[in-house]
């Protein structure tokens, strides 16, 4: 008897992300009956020097009070997630005097690349909504005689989270306030110095955080003053064949995407040991050796480790000749790179 494909984990995988699609539009619904309108929240990109990468999300965004110096007050992280996202909306990009009509996917997410001739460095592009008042963008533009970058993993990287283990993720991404929040200590000076040595380097914080937390991410990394640069984030909902997006995919593809669009930069990878940072740069770094400078992976602690749900370290990253290097910390890390000549000592 021949076998018979079972389709039903497709299937019921396929109808969860109709329903989820579903409730969104009936949240959506109740907000515009209350006189709640859309807005496109801004996230920084990148670009080269004839084209963009604009990234934001249209949503509708509840209330959060401000102290008397513009600082958000007590902002719990479940604020990030009741935002309504709007599907399929229609987003007008404008750069310089060219306006552009792109469609946000089903989550409200607009992740596109535009045609834009943009002096290198920070430049602004403006995004709207429905009409309504259009908000500024930023884009990092990578000169063509950059030769270096850096990609900084988020999450006990640059900000202790311990996010593997699901109930501490929760209670992180949903309980916590955002400033209580703690960096990593000694990596904000790191990437600092490291930006400072190169300038017109671009930096990318390539996270499997969700998009919800792109605000709070992007006020944490100004409130302890590590360098701007692009967000990468994805979408923890459904797909047509999974429960949910495979985070490691996320970063491998966004990876191998950085590598094709500037074949003339060499990056530094940065990450850690609680995830699979180390597996992935190993990976990448056999694949497309010319496109890596070094790699620095940071050593979580013993009880970090624990909450982490483990390390994954590769032990042998003879695949390439590319200086590898491992620290407790920024500064640790700092050490090392000054050590293999990647920074200057």
């Amino acid at each position: 008897m021949p076998e018979t494909a079972n389709p039903a984990p497709e299937t019921k995988v396929l109808w969860l992300a109709r329903l989820e699609y579903r409730f969104h539009a009936w949240r959506e619904r109740r907000a515009r009956k209350r006189g709640h309108l859309p807005t496109v929240m801004p996230f920084p990109g990148y670009g080269g020097p004839d084209w963009v990468r604009v990234v934001g999300r249209v949503m509708i965004v509840p209330p959060v009070k401000r102290t008397e110096s513009g600082e958000y007050a007590s902002v719990r992280g479940w604020r990030s997630f009741v935002a309504v996202p709007i599907g399929f909306a229609q987003v007008t990009v404008t750069i310089g005097d060219v306006s552009h009509e792109v469609v946000a996917d089903r989550g409200g997410v607009i992740d596109t690349v535009l045609p834009a001739t943009l002096e290198p460095g920070w430049q602004t592009v403006t995004m709207s909504v429905e009409g309504q008042e259009p908000v500024e963008s930023r884009v990092f533009i990578v000169g063509p005689d950059v030769r270096f970058g850096v990609v900084s993993d988020v999450d006990d990287t640059v900000m202790v989270t311990a996010l593997p283990r699901p109930l501490v993720a929760a209670w992180n991404s949903f309980v916590v306030d955002e400033h209580a929040r703690q960096p990593v200590a000694g990596m904000a000076v790191l990437l600092e110095r490291i930006v400072r040595e190169n300038p017109g380097a671009p930096v990318v914080y390539l996270s499997t955080g969700a998009w919800n937390i792109a605000p709070t991410l992007t006020r944490f990394l100004t409130r302890h003053l590590f360098p701007p640069g692009a967000i990468l984030l994805t979408d923890w909902g459904p797909t047509h064949d999974r429960w949910f997006r495979s985070g490691k995919a996320h970063k491998a593809s966004n990876l191998r995407r950085l590598a094709s669009e500037f074949p003339h930069v060499r990056w530094l990878l940065i990450g850690d040991d609680g995830q699979h940072d180390d597996e992935l740069y190993t990976t990448f770094t056999s694949e497309h050796p010319g496109h890596v400078a070094a790699v620095a992976i940071r050593r979580l602690s013993a009880a970090e480790a624990v909450l982490a749900g483990g390390r994954t370290v590769v032990d042998d990253h003879s695949a390439a000749d590319v200086p590898w290097v491992t620290g407790a910390d920024g500064a640790e890390l700092l050490e090392r790179l000054e050590g293999v000549g990647v920074v200057e000592s």
